[in-house]
Formats: C-alpha cells, sequence, structure tokens
C-alpha cells in the first residue's frame, strides 16, 4: 500500500525542517508518542536506530525506526532551491513501511510539506488490517501534518485534548 499526502505550513523550509526534526517536540504533534529513543545514533541523523513506543486506543505498538535519508545534514542556512529530504524505515510486529518526506519551499515564508507512505503487512491480521483499512493509514498520516501545522504555525499541543 502507497499513498502521497501534502500539506502547506505558513513558516519558512528551515524552520519547519528544524521543527519537525527536533525530538522534544514531537509529543506535541504526534498523537499517542508515548517513548521516542535512540538506541544507536544521534536522533534524527542518519543511519540512528531509534525504539518508538505509540499508543493506540487501549493498545501500546513498539517499532523500530532507522533514519535512511538526511538531506541536508545540517538544517540550518539549507540552500536556496533545496529540497529536504528526511526518510526513515519504520519495522514492527506484522509491519514494515517506509516514509519519505520532502520539504520544498511554496514560498518565501511557506513550506510544502509531502509524505509519502509505503506499508507491508505480514501475518494474517496486519494483511487484513492493511485490505479492509487502508484509508485509516492515509487518514491517520494527514492528521499527523495537520497536527505538526498546527502546533509549528500556533503552538497547539495535542496532548492539551483541544485538537
Amino acid at each position: 500500500m502507497k499513498y502521497t499526502n501534502s500539506i502547506e505550513i505558513a513558516l519558512p523550509r528551515e524552520e519547519v525542517a528544524q521543527l519537525l526534526t527536533d525530538p522534544a517536540h514531537l509529543p506535541k504533534w504526534l498523537r499517542g508518542m508515548v517513548l521516542h529513543e535512540p538506541v544507536t545514533g544521534t536522533h534524527g541523523q542518519l543511519g540512528t536506530q531509534s525504539r518508538v513506543v505509540l499508543q493506540s486506543g487501549k493498545r501500546q505498538i513498539e517499532c523500530t525506526e532507522t533514519i535512511t535519508r538526511r538531506e541536508p545534514a545540517d538544517l540550518r542556512e539549507i540552500p536556496e532551491e533545496s529540497v529536504v529530504h528526511f526518510d526513515r524505515e519504520i519495522v514492527g510486529a506484522g509491519m514494515w513501511s517506509v516514509v519519505r518526506e520532502r520539504l520544498t519551499e511554496a514560498g518565501p515564508e511557506t513550506t510544502l510539506w509531502e509524505s509519502e507512505s509505503e506499508y507491508r503487512f505480514s501475518g494474517l491480521l496486519m494483511r487484513l488490517v492493511g485490505l479492509l483499512m487502508p484509508g485509516a493509514f492515509r487518514k491517520q498520516s494527514q492528521q499527523h501534518l495537520q497536527d505538526f501545522k498546527a502546533f509549528a504555525e500556533q503552538g497547539k499541543d495535542v496532548r492539551d485534548g483541544k485538537g
């Protein structure tokens, strides 16, 4: 299963990239974030593997995230025509996915965030979930983008329960 979500954020690309990759901000916009800790490497850097725990209803989902691409490596003073790439592979029980993030300048103070997601499932239950509920994955991904936009532009925190 593959799909792409996108959203425009009313902030410069450099600022969006820095907010997006700062681990201190993850719980503020990523619903259900319980834990995101590097096992090897430094958070957000190429090759880093992290243990990720998310709460989904009454279930906790644990997976391993590996940063597979980060360009440019330094997110300060990004060259004007550059596209920021931030890709990661996520592996959990019965699931493998890759998420490819692209940040481009949509205007002088506006950033277009495109997020391409690909999922593969193993095991009967996860295959059924992927087959019967593909829209739920796309909807959840779009919710993450909208939550990040509200956080970045207005300082809204998903933990406040108002979003």
